[in-house]
């Protein structure tokens, strides 16, 4: 099946844009932090037709046709995105009346590799062929997150709508969510980035997630700072009580991972790179406490299986792992996580 079959109309414009996995820098950006996310060859591609005063889509994977006039409310289903991305675009001052459109994607779904994200802005890039809009592909970014913030009502940074608008790939988004200065820098000559999913799915994350930011949010309230982006010192995070202590150092740390990190992609250093991937996961799983039991299992098997790093992908609660393997090493690695991991896709 395709768009004609649905609508009886050809497509007018057609998109595409990738997942992301995150090689360091988790739950930094909702606090001004810096990330260093990377895309990954799964995407979610979109072909789009005018419609007026209404958005109109079928999910090829679901199998789902839904409609909704441009008034309506959120109701909790897949039409959120792309009714939120056109209603963005509308209080952004474009004259974008409506549209139907036909999305298909091979992102898993519920691993953590942002298919929301991916969905906003390949939706975003076809609106903007199909009614000739002059945006940027930071533009894109930044309505596609506030489609998500201010109409779907989740209240995420805006690393995974960059990643997916302005990412390379092969290379590393490194980004300034304060200023949204950012930096493409290549991987390490001969790596891999590997993404292995459980299919565990997440578990209570919107919930886990909000409450995280809430905390991370007062910690920075009793600090006195705007965000936790200014905590240049972790010995001022050990006066607060806890686990609001925690909190703070995991993200204080992870920012300090993240230029870290940034200094080794430079220097082209896989080892050093893969050492901070896994101190990352280290600290979400002990300090943010947004790890499984199940995902720490699946990182120290990934080590043992000759990964320079790994770590969670996300934010947390379930979801994927990402590793940096040497390409060399990928078909013994995938061979010895596989028979540990009978169910272990890997990506």
């Amino acid at each position: 099946m395709g768009f004609q079959e649905v609508y009886g109309v050809l497509p007018q414009a057609s998109a595409q844009a990738p997942g992301r996995v995150n090689l360091l820098g988790e739950h930094t950006d909702y606090q001004e932090g810096y990330v260093l996310p990377t895309p990954i060859p799964y995407f979610t591609r979109v072909e789009a037709a005018p419609l007026e005063g209404a958005v109109e889509a079928f999910s090829e994977n679901l199998g789902e046709l839904r409609a909704r006039p441009l008034s309506s409310p959120p109701q909790g289903d897949f039409l959120d995105y792309l009714l939120g991305v056109v209603r963005a675009l509308r209080e952004a001052g474009h004259e974008v009346a409506g549209a139907r459109f036909y999305v298909r994607s091979d992102l898993p779904m519920g691993a953590g590799l942002s298919s929301s994200a991916a969905l906003e802005v390949a939706a975003l890039r076809a609106l903007r062929t199909l009614y000739r809009l002059p945006l940027s592909d930071l533009e894109v970014a930044r309505l596609a997150q506030k489609a998500e913030v201010e109409y779907v009502g989740v209240r995420c940074g805006i690393m995974d709508q960059m990643a997916a608008s302005l990412g390379q790939p092969g290379q590393a988004l490194f980004l300034d969510t304060r200023t949204l200065a950012y930096e493409n820098l290549p991987l390490p000559p001969g790596v891999r980035v590997a993404v292995l999913d459980l299919g565990l799915g997440r578990r209570l994350a919107e919930a886990g997630y909000n409450r995280r930011r809430q905390e991370a949010e007062e910690a920075a309230k009793r600090l006195g700072v705007r965000s936790l982006r200014d905590v240049a010192d972790l010995c001022l995070v050990e006066s607060l009580p806890s686990p609001l202590d925690r909190r703070a150092r995991h993200v204080v740390s992870e920012n300090l991972r993240v230029l870290r990190g940034v200094e080794a992609l430079r220097r082209g250093d896989a080892q050093a790179f893969g050492e901070l991937m896994t101190q990352s996961h280290r600290s979400l799983a002990q300090d943010y406490e947004v790890s499984l039991p199940e995902l720490d299992a699946l990182v120290e098997e990934a080590l043992r299986a000759g990964a320079y790093g790994a770590k969670l992908t996300g934010a947390g609660f379930g979801g994927a792992v990402v590793a940096l393997v040497a390409e060399s090493r990928f078909p013994a690695f995938r061979e010895a996580l596989a028979q540990r991991f009978p169910d272990l896709k890997v990506l």
